[in-house]
């Protein structure tokens, strides 16, 4: 069975370390254990900086301290200052100010250089994704599941119009339009099809908005987009690979989705007050934490292990978690988690995405940049049209197809597999890349402030009617 890429550690990457001819040169190109913490250690430096610096600037003119991450991350990364760079594409230690620092205080051959570089840069992915994992744990916790149940239809026609209409507007489109291959036209289709559920979410917790109708319709589909997304990607990466779809792994990963998200929820309701009695026995530091970072780090293998992804595994352990007695304990006990780790996904996340792509000044951008308009348009409006299919009254229809919006981390692991495959051209690559920038930085104001208007005008009809 084919194994798709992911997350951003998997994303096939240029070889980091030269090949090496000798004993002795292999021997040199190891990576040094003092300078790879070093490196880890100026970097986040970098990035809490960087977060607090745009955050707070973001916050003073009302807009989502998320979206400051992200600038924050876009200046300290590949396209402004070069402090926080990784070895995709190509990029080589010399590109990194932290990598040329160390240089500067240590005599390094190019072999141990590059080597300390690729360890740098792997374990700041680590802490990325963990930072993640958090994120979608404490969004889990926030989340009502008997809300999410009673919204589960409502999210479940949301996520696959969601998917199905802007993969069919893009693909149908490039190949009319701009006359792309049907394989080429068919993968940036599917990059169409993502939602980046922790940049949603973490606008709707900065807003309170976590639990409300719209918020509780919005994570709903996002999970089941994730899952989507997964299988959408699974199939196109089989088409090109092998040019036929393998119709059992598209039944194995939607088999396996399915049994997880329910077995979990299940099983969890079962063995909650087995977990509680035994958190309450325990006598040393930090029992409840502990015991349920285990439960998460659980989960999220088992997600990853059977080819989903991790976040799901720590959303359902947040819902599960967030069904016991602890519940508001283990939410105040996570946030120092959180403070921590998030602020490093969503800094990476701006890192990652080099902008350069968007200079209308550069020839070869600009054939990417009129498909880019068309994509764009299409990832606007494939999502914002699944408010036309919420049913339920009293909700803020707009806010939840705004929701669905940002493509963030997912639309660029579906750009890095497809640069990787050699199925996109550079100018496609590039459409991909920067649809997955504008769209990730548009939403966050544009969902707060949707929800703002709709909460000023129910008020408003509230003392009209009073």
């Amino acid at each position: 069975m084919t194994t798709i890429p992911l997350t951003p550690l998997d994303w096939p990457i240029s070889p980091v370390v030269p090949l090496l001819a000798t004993a002795t040169e292999a021997a040199e190109a190891e990576a040094d254990s003092s300078l790879v913490l070093a490196g880890v250690l100026l970097s986040l430096v970098a990035i809490y900086f960087a977060s607090k610096l745009f955050g707070e600037l973001c916050a003073r003119i009302n807009l989502p301290p998320v979206l400051g991450d992200l600038i924050g991350g876009v200046v300290i990364g590949v396209s402004v200052l070069n402090i926080l760079v990784f070895p995709e594409g190509g990029v080589t230690a010399d590109s990194s100010a932290v990598m040329n620092f160390l240089q500067s205080t240590a005599d390094l051959t190019a072999g141990s250089l590059e080597a300390t570089f690729a360890a740098q840069s792997e374990a700041i992915s680590v802490l990325s994704e963990l930072g993640v994992i958090i994120l979608l744990f404490e969004i889990g916790l926030e989340s009502e599941l008997e809300e999410l149940i009673k919204y589960g239809p409502q999210a479940a026609i949301v996520a696959v119009v969601g998917v199905v209409l802007p993969f069919a507007l893009g693909t149908v489109g490039l190949m009319s339009l701009f006359s792309v291959e049907a394989i080429p036209a068919i993968f940036a289709g599917a990059a169409l099809t993502a939602t980046s559920i922790g940049i949603t979410a973490k606008v709707l917790a900065e807003i309170g908005k976590l639990s409300s109708k719209e918020g509780q319709i919005i994570i709903g589909a996002a999970v089941l987009d994730d899952v989507l997304g997964i299988i959408v990607l699974a199939v196109v990466a089989s088409l090109v690979k092998t040019g036929e779809i393998e119709v059992t792994n598209i039944l194995y990963l939607t088999v396996s989705a399915a049994i997880f998200l329910v077995g979990t929820i299940f099983l969890g309701r079962l063995l909650n007050p087995y977990f509680v009695s035994l958190v309450k026995s325990l006598k040393t530091r930090g029992p409840l934490i502990i015991s349920a970072l285990i439960v998460t780090f659980i989960l999220s293998y088992i997600a990853s292990a059977i080819q989903l992804e991790g976040i799901l595994g720590a959303f359902a352990a947040g819902l599960i978690l967030g069904e016991s007695e602890l519940q508001r304990d283990l939410e105040e006990q996570v946030v120092p988690i959180a403070d921590m780790l998030v602020p490093v996904f969503f800094v990476v996340v701006g890192a990652r995405t080099d902008v350069s792509v968007l200079n209308p000044f550069e020839p070869a951008n600009q054939e990417g940049l009129i498909i880019a308009a068309f994509l764009i348009a299409v990832a606007i409006i494939g999502k914002v049209a699944t408010s036309l299919t919420v049913f339920q009254s009293g909700i803020n229809r707009l806010a939840v197809g705004v929701g669905m919006i940002p493509r963030g981390e997912v639309g660029l692991v579906f750009a890095g597999v497809g640069a990787a495959s050699g199925v996109l051209s550079e100018s496609l690559d590039a459409a991909i890349i920067a649809m997955v920038i504008v769209t990730t930085f548009i939403a966050p104001p544009w969902l707060r402030n949707v929800l703002e208007k709709g909460e000023a005008a129910e008020a408003t009809e509230k003392e009209e009617a009073a």
